[in-house]
């Protein structure tokens, strides 16, 4: 089944608050979104990276990445 799409799209102001490896932003439609992620040696690093230590086993403590409340 193939749909045809016209559409006129106008942006006045756009703000992106992060961007990161597994992003996607879409503006307007789109056939097929292909996943593609590429691995780069750009720290020129010869060896593996040490183990990570542990860092608790408590799933209540608090998280790495610092989180917003979410807004009502």
């Amino acid at each position: 089944m193939n749909f045809y799409i016209n559409q006129t799209i106008q942006i006045n102001y756009l703000r992106v608050g992060g961007v990161n490896n597994s992003s996607v932003l879409q503006i307007g439609s789109a056939g097929i979104i292909k996943p593609l992620s590429n691995l780069y040696n750009t720290g020129g690093y010869t060896e593996p990276a040490p183990e990570a230590e542990a860092a608790g086993t408590d799933l209540n403590a608090t998280s790495i990445v610092p989180l917003q409340a979410p807004t009502t």
